[in-house]
């Protein structure tokens, strides 16, 4: 069994004094941590309410990425008091009041010190038709209510047409108009739009009141098109191979074209001696020298 030198009443005292030492040592490292962090982030909060870190005018607020709105309408949305410390701004609550606008869809805030000033980067919706409710007669200088009438933009959002006429700067109006319930159209209306973008015949409404009855309004007539369907590309292109119909017809003696079966289009015409409607007359689109 190994034995053990007996600790003498000094030595147990010197040990004690030395863990003392040390405690106060790592108490005192501590304290001036502390101190140091305090200090910095006191330094900090005063360097950054200084008057020279304060948005005091729009031009310190800088607009990216607008091409609709102009950098005057967008820095005028901005829920900003000035002048107001650029430490008490919050660019996510800026960004989140900026995108209930309706013309603007996303928002990015970035704060700057060196020089203060802010960067807020908008990406807008683009209306890219007139949207009225059914039953209403669209005119194209005094269209209806505007608080009845919305615009849609490609990916199919409704906004109301007041919140871009609200905003005190010239707004051209989109060409295209669409009537019927939104809820009748708002599934199809992004493809529809894009192969409309793509067909070279010219559309200026889609009358949409009927679901069964897509109908459309272009620079050949009015053409009736059934139930929206995937066939629609297909629908169009045939059209555009009837342009000879009007050549021949005259544009006045046609009422409307019926495009339900793109296989086997008819043209509805007057008849010239009573003005009335005519029997629906079977054309075929790939006879072009008909």
């Amino acid at each position: 069994m190994t034995d053990f030198a007996p600790i003498s009443p000094a030595n147990l005292a010197d040990r004690r004094r030395w863990l003392r030492r040390q405690r106060r040592l790592r108490a005192l490292r501590a304290l001036w941590r502390s101190l140091l962090v305090c200090g910095l982030a006191g330094g900090t909060i005063w360097v950054t309410t200084l008057p020279i870190w304060v948005i005091r005018h729009p031009s310190q607020i800088q607009i990216e990425g607008n091409e609709l709105l102009s950098t005057q309408t967008v820095q005028s949305l901005l829920p900003i008091a000035y002048p107001q410390s650029l430490l008490t701004l919050q660019p996510q609550t800026i960004a989140q009041q900026l995108e209930t606008q309706s013309p603007i869809e996303n928002a990015i805030v970035t704060r700057h010190l060196f020089p203060p000033s802010l960067t807020v980067r908008v990406k807008e919706r683009h209306p890219v038709a007139l949207i009225y409710p059914v039953n209403a007669s669209p005119v194209a200088s005094q269209p209806a209510a505007a608080s009845q009438v919305g615009v849609l933009d490609a990916e199919g959002t409704w906004t109301p047409l007041e919140s871009y006429t609200s905003l005190n700067q010239p707004f051209t109006l989109p060409t295209l108009r669409v009537i019927g319930t939104p809820s009748d159209y708002e599934a199809h209306w992004k493809e529809l739009y894009q192969v409309l973008t793509q067909s070279p015949v010219k559309v200026t409404e889609v009358n949409w009141q009927d679901p069964g009855n897509l109908i459309l309004t272009t620079e050949l007539g009015v053409v009736h098109f059934g139930p929206y369907s995937s066939r629609f590309a297909i629908q169009l292109r045939t059209l555009d191979q009837m342009r000879y119909i009007t050549e021949k017809t005259g544009s006045e003696q046609i009422i409307y074209i019926d495009l339900k079966n793109p296989a086997t289009p008819l043209v509805q015409t007057v008849q010239p001696s009573t003005g009335a409607p005519s029997e629906a007359v079977e054309s075929d689109p790939t006879d072009v020298d008909q």
